[in-house]
């Protein structure tokens, strides 16, 4: 079955040339289009990725969190300064897109989210890093590192308590201790944070450029 994509981007032509670049793709389906952030709730029922313009209405930044509860966002965006892009990351964003980039990139970073993954340019990933103190492995039991080895996989915590054979509270508990012993923020920060030290594997086999 095709991915099921919806496409918000306030200009026109930017979401006419997506849709028909990606439907180039039998792997892609565009199932909906918005103009408006106001428009894409009700698109993202049947979707797989949502791929959500930055700079739509000026700033879709306070809408991220929301969509990212629902459905992976790739996030699309002329600015390349690591403050904004970053923000975006931290309300939920699963990849950044530079609108500079070719539609290979941008289907990379579809293909990625949709498997679970993160998907950030390099830039990006050192400014999510710079905070986090290096290393820091050894500070985890070996069922954390078990439960950072799922996360990074994008597993969610029911799926990674079915996999590890452990209840949903208990994977809570460890991701709770690991995030104090990391000193890291969210899900997307570890995911960086195990593929920099090996927990994880290498971006260049996991989709993250």
């Amino acid at each position: 079955m095709p991915l099921r994509v919806v496409i918000a981007d306030d200009h026109v032509i930017v979401r006419q040339g997506i849709r028909a670049l990606l439907r180039a793709y039998d792997e892609v389906a565009v199932v909906g289009e918005a103009g408006r952030v106001d428009e894409i709730g009700p698109l993202l029922d049947g979707c797989d990725v949502l791929v959500l313009d930055l700079q739509m209405d000026r700033s879709s930044l306070p809408s991220i969190a929301a969509f990212a509860r629902r459905v992976p966002v790739v996030l699309l965006t002329m600015s390349e300064t690591p403050e904004e892009t970053l923000a975006a990351v931290q309300a939920g964003a699963r990849a950044v897109v530079f609108k500079r980039c070719a539609l290979a990139t941008l289907l990379d970073a579809v293909r990625a989210v949709a498997a679970g993954h993160v998907w950030l340019p390099p830039s990006l990933q050192a400014a999510v890093l710079a905070p986090q103190v290096p290393g820091g492995a050894e500070r985890l039991s070996a069922r954390e590192r078990e439960v950072v080895r799922c996360v990074a996989l994008g597993m969610r915590n029911a799926e990674i308590g079915r996999f590890l054979y452990i209840s949903e509270d208990t994977v809570k508990k460890h991701l709770n201790a690991v995030f104090q012993k990391l000193r890291v923020r969210d899900r997307v920060q570890l995911t960086l944070w195990a593929i920099a030290t090996g927990l994880a594997e290498a971006p260049e086999r996991r989709g993250l450029a």
